[in-house]
């Protein structure tokens, strides 16, 4: 787990977190805001080989406004931090969470899901309070 203090850089996607202003904690006090299950890790390592991006590509995992619930989960493949940007392994995924949406995260475990009804990453926020039907938005 560390923290670095690289450049400010454009965002990854085109959405922005919710609050441009808050800052990473110091390494000593840092704990990983979203945690990956095997599956979802494994989905990552997949999605980033056909994309073909390099391995030192990692995921950027953000919270937004937006969604029918207020908030919605935005993830995007990057290779760059931002001075506020918790950034840390899981395995050999390398994960960016800036501090705002870091607040909104705590907690989190993202896991991937197939069924009836489709495939994709199922986000289990203990923050979440209220969520739309369809899973991508949620309320705190």
């Amino acid at each position: 787990m560390t923290s670095t203090d690289t450049p400010a850089v454009s965002p990854a996607t085109s959405k922005t977190p919710i609050d441009a202003g808050a800052t990473a904690p110091s390494e000593t006090t840092m704990v990983r805001p979203v945690e990956l299950t095997p599956k979802a890790t494994q989905m990552i390592r997949l999605t980033r080989q056909e994309e073909n991006l390099p391995d030192t590509h990692g995921l950027r995992v953000a919270v937004v406004g937006g969604g029918c619930s207020g908030f919605q989960y935005a993830l995007d493949f990057t290779d760059e931090g931002r001075d506020s940007d918790y950034i840390y392994q899981v395995e050999d995924v390398t994960l960016y969470v800036d501090a705002i949406s870091a607040r909104y995260l705590q907690g989190t475990t993202i896991d991937y899901m197939m069924g009836m009804s489709g495939a994709g990453f199922k986000f289990n926020n203990p923050k979440a309070v209220g969520s739309c039907g369809c899973g991508s938005s949620f309320t705190v």
